[in-house]
């Protein structure tokens, strides 16, 4: 009986020690300082190829070192560099039965060549859509079909035709394997007209080879080194928008400043901690806002077998639908991940819960996704209420409107929850492979 005593006094020690240490390394002051920092007007909303996300990388890389991580291996520092081409439109000349159109009245989609020529002769023709039917039903089956062709939209589309065509103004990204290897070209014209008898194209783009760089780093394992955990946020965000009153800067505090400075926190608790069995990985992506290239190139350098587990964290800066000390978990019910996290914060006040929002498909739509399909138990924490979230990719999406009390006890939660799967003693199971 002394025996058994003295165990459970020694255990109850233990955990009022490890309570104490989160508490002293992952403090309030130190969460709002990264969150200030990562959101501040300073950064320019960190938009993917800006000097905004530049310096946004510094600061993590400076915060990675001074916390003590390493780069990767193969890596000599902090930023996991790639590059992808941006194409640009310069010029798109079209006349449409001996008339030159305005060019305010063409957009151009599925073009990734620096120039492109056609005619009747020499494409798939010409349609017109119905105007009966709603834009958008006609438009996704057409930007899909791979053709080189002009399609006569009426005015009566304008709103649905000038908001994509704003949008694809922006450019788009591309692999170098694409540049040039598409020379389809989905051409609509904004016009009365109804027929097109007689029509000349001619496109031209402009191409630029651009870096994009994650940032991370590790704290190999002690005794299962092969195997990974992953922790991660994004650190871009959408940079310079449409003014809202005096402001234009998007900060994206919420998104996903939160879950960067997540991260960060908790690579430098395990740091301290210095028990972990298994390698861990603690990465800030690049390029979730325009397609997810970050978290794809990252998984790329993996092995997926060897990677045990994915924490990502997304917008964790508001209280969630479950209350306070409560988050939500995509995928919950893919693997065992939730039930280990839920497990091991058992005596707590927090708790872990499935998604409440299926209809979103939150689970594929971050950075998680990549590994997820590969197999890996990758899932996305949150707490935010994305059904009615209005500050969602705004202007208003600041610090100030954030809950900062909601943030730590989500960090501490995922911290003490992801104990047993750093040391090696869980392993949630793997989640079926997407079919390619």
């Amino acid at each position: 009986m002394k025996k058994i005593g003295y165990f459970l006094f020694l255990l109850l020690v233990v955990q009022q020690t490890n309570a104490q240490d989160i508490n002293k390394i992952i403090k309030k002051n130190y969460v709002d300082r990264i969150i200030k920092t990562l959101s501040s007007d300073k950064m320019q909303g960190r938009a993917t190829f800006t000097p905004g996300i530049d310096k946004a990388a510094d600061y993590i890389s400076a915060k990675f070192k001074r916390i003590g991580l390493k780069p990767l291996t193969g890596e000599t520092g902090f930023r996991q560099t790639f590059f992808k081409y941006k194409i640009s439109p310069e010029s798109i000349t079209v006349t449409l039965n001996g008339k030159a159109i305005d060019a305010s009245n063409v957009m151009v989609y599925g073009n990734a060549s620096e120039s492109l020529s056609f005619d009747n002769s020499n494409s798939d023709g010409w349609i017109k859509l119905d105007d009966t039917k709603p834009f958008m039903e006609q438009f996704r089956p057409l930007s899909r079909s791979g053709k080189k062709q002009l399609i006569l939209v009426d005015p009566k589309f304008a709103a649905d035709f000038n908001r994509i065509k704003a949008y694809l103004s922006q450019g788009s990204v591309l692999d170098e394997k694409e540049v040039n290897g598409k020379t389809a070209g989905i051409v609509f014209v904004l016009d009365p007209g109804t027929t097109a008898k007689d029509f000349k194209v001619d496109i031209k783009n402009k191409l630029t080879k651009m870096p994009l760089f994650n940032v991370a780093g590790m704290i190999p394992g002690k005794s299962k080194t092969a195997e990974v955990v992953v922790f991660s946020g994004h650190y871009d965000h959408l940079g310079i928008m449409k003014a809202d009153g005096q402001d234009s800067i998007a900060n994206g505090a919420d998104d996903d400043a939160s879950g960067v400075t997540a991260m960060i926190a908790l690579a430098k608790y395990y740091k301290k901690l210095k028990n972990n069995e298994r390698t861990l990985i603690f990465v800030a992506f690049t390029a979730e806002e325009i397609g997810g290239f970050g978290a794809q190139y990252f998984s790329s350098k993996l092995n997926p077998d060897h990677v045990v587990a994915m924490f990502n964290i997304e917008m964790i800066g508001k209280e969630s639908k479950f209350g306070k000390n409560a988050a939500f978990i995509t995928g919950y019910d893919k693997s065992d991940f939730g039930k280990i996290l839920q497990k091991n914060l058992t005596g707590t006040e927090f708790t872990f819960h499935p998604d409440p929002y299926p209809k979103q498909n939150l689970f594929y739509r971050s950075d998680n996704a990549t590994l997820a399909a590969l197999g890996v138990p990758a899932h996305t924490i949150s707490t935010d209420q994305i059904d009615t979230d209005k500050l969602y990719h705004t202007v208003k999406d600041e610090y100030s409107s954030l809950d900062t009390e909601n943030i730590l006890s989500t960090i501490k939660a995922i911290a003490k929850s992801a104990i047993s799967i750093i040391k090696g003693t869980d392993t949630p199971v793997r989640i079926p492979k997407l079919n390619n």
